[in-house]
């Protein structure tokens, strides 16, 4: 009898690429060190990432699943261990467990148009579902990008949002709550793009992650606009710690996050997201 791997035993990933999205928020490209392969990931997913001697963290994966013999995480330095990978270069060594969790479910969407509404960093965990999406643009209807943040110094990918905006078969939208230097794009929460973002709300399905607040404030506008709740799905990545459900850490009332989650359709989280003591 072969003996299952230990899911809190990390495996060896080599840094490949580090890339500098803005003076906070930084993209690690990975690679599988021994010759390993890196195991297949839904969007969605995430993996927990270990400094040797720091600690580890829960990141979402942000790359593409159609290339999943690279590993991509984009996260911002607010901690410990964010900190040190920070401090990473190319030749460094990560640890590696997962992928875990719930995916976006970009399958389900079929025949319907799809509005994906990220808030910050928050469209880290919602580029592998785009991805998806445009990798099979002819299962959909129209596909918006929403997407906000606090300032044009914080847009995440900008290289690659300008690509996307260029193609006909993707409409992005961008909004900043402050305009700053040559800024002449939208200015406000991206809930404010919502009330006029080309998508039939009748036949939409919806993919939503960014600071909890701001993802209440979109439910909010969206279910206004028409969209079914069944509708509508949030990844919420609260105080996970050891990703398998051990811990206890991000609980929310009866779901772990970590195990139930990240993914969640917004019914089952519906009763529990304005409850401030969960």
């Amino acid at each position: 009898m072969i003996a299952a791997a230990d899911p809190m035993v990390p495996n060896l990933h080599r840094i490949q690429k580090v890339t500098q999205e803005t003076s906070d928020t930084f993209t690690l490209a990975l690679a599988p060190s021994c010759g390993r392969k890196c195991p297949a990931f839904r969007p969605g997913q995430f993996n927990m990432l270990y400094v040797f001697g720091v600690g580890e963290v829960p990141i979402s994966i942000s790359g593409d699943p159609a290339t999943p013999e690279t590993l991509v995480h984009t996260t911002r330095a607010v901690g410990a261990v964010t900190a040190a990978m920070k401090k990473m270069r190319p030749g460094d060594q990560l640890g590696v467990r997962g992928p875990y969790g719930t995916e976006w479910p970009v399958a389900e969407a079929h025949d319907r148009d799809v509005v994906i509404v990220a808030g910050g960093i928050g469209l880290a965990p919602l580029r592998p579902a785009l991805y998806s999406l445009l990798n099979h643009r002819e299962r959909y209807g129209r596909v918006v990008l929403l997407y906000g943040t606090r300032s044009p110094e914080d847009i995440l990918y900008r290289t690659e949002i300008q690509k996307w905006r260029s193609q006909f078969d993707l409409d992005v939208h961008v909004t900043v709550d402050r305009a700053t230097g040559k800024w002449r794009g939208n200015v406000g929460v991206v809930t404010s793009l919502i009330p006029k973002a080309p998508f039939d709300p009748y036949h939409a399905t919806a993919f939503v992650c960014g600071p909890e607040i701001m993802m209440r404030y979109t439910i909010l506008a969206l279910l206004k606009r028409g969209v079914e709740k069944d509708s509508i799905h949030l990844s919420m990545e609260r105080n996970m710690k050891c990703a398998v459900g051990f811990c206890g850490h991000c609980q929310i009332g009866p779901l772990f996050v970590c195990r139930d989650g990240p993914v969640f359709g917004y019914p089952r989280l519906e009763k529990l997201l304005d409850k401030r003591e969960l």
